[in-house]
């Protein structure tokens, strides 16, 4: 099965969520758990859970990813900044259990000139503290862009990580087009070489997820300026051979383009035509 779908807001509950993704003719969504500022998450909602995952099935919805919030950052400086990022942590996973089996998607931080090992052994103890063995929803890196002191860059920084955690069979990768293109990756010449780079690294099996953006910047400029698909960097017969591609095209693609519902609605009918 083929999934599409956008980042939606949370607003209304898991219901309303699962509706209007419907309404704009995906059949996956991405959504935050929590403003993305941060702050604390509203109360589920059981009956809107059962509800939802009732409506899931009548519509063939089997993926979901959740999306930690942006001031999430577990191998910052600050002891308060790295408590924050724990503590939300481990409460948006008991809360992602609500809907078991599915993604909960995080920026992997920035180290904030505490140099790039620091910041990988402070993510992956963040990741110790907070992952549990019944869990049934799998965690996933996203690639970076390369801005600042971000780390996850280079596919080799998210498998060390991942070789730090003890429940690594917990872990996963999200993809994003926009920032990998902007941190060096040519997924618009050398796609293939692209895949084989992160098989050889962190393996496709641990691939999960992908964000399909344009950019606004040309290849390697560090910058993450996402834009909307037809309009960006990337031609539209690269973003095809990336929805077409036998590694990806079973994968989730969730647009984080600049774009309303209704920009949303036409590019889920494009990517659909684009995949064919």
């Amino acid at each position: 099965m083929f999934r599409i779908g956008c980042h939606i807001s949370a607003s209304g509950g898991y219901l309303a969520m699962g509706k209007r993704i419907d309404a704009l003719g995906g059949n996956t969504f991405a959504f935050f758990t929590r403003n993305p500022r941060g702050g604390a998450a509203k109360d589920i909602d059981q009956g809107d859970v059962d509800a939802f995952l009732a409506f899931c099935r009548e519509k063939d919805i089997d993926r979901i990813v959740a999306h930690a919030p942006y001031t999430l950052n577990p191998c910052a400086e600050k002891d308060y900044v790295r408590e924050f990022a724990l503590n939300t942590f481990a409460d948006d996973l008991k809360r992602m259990e609500y809907t078991p089996g599915q993604y909960y998607n995080f920026h992997p931080g920035s180290h904030v000139g505490q140099g790039l090992e620091v910041g990988i052994e402070k993510i992956a103890e963040t990741l110790n503290a907070v992952l549990f063995p019944e869990m049934t929803t799998t965690v996933l890196l996203e690639t970076m862009a390369g801005k600042g002191s971000e780390v996850g860059v280079r596919f080799e920084q998210l498998r060390a990580i991942m070789d730090r955690v003890t429940l690594s069979e917990k872990l996963g990768v999200c993809l994003d087009t926009c920032h990998i293109w902007d941190a060096g990756y040519d997924i618009v010449g050398d796609l293939d070489g692209v895949l084989t780079a992160f098989d050889k690294a962190v393996g496709l099996d641990r691939l999960k997820a992908v964000h399909l953006n344009n950019t606004k910047n040309d290849l390697g400029v560090a910058k993450d300026r996402h834009e909307k698909l037809p309009d960006g960097k990337i031609p539209l017969e690269a973003i095809k051979r990336i929805v077409t591609h036998p590694a990806l095209e079973k994968l989730p693609f969730i647009l984080e383009t600049p774009n309303d519902e209704a920009g949303y609605a036409a590019e889920i009918a494009l990517v659909r035509q684009l995949h064919g």
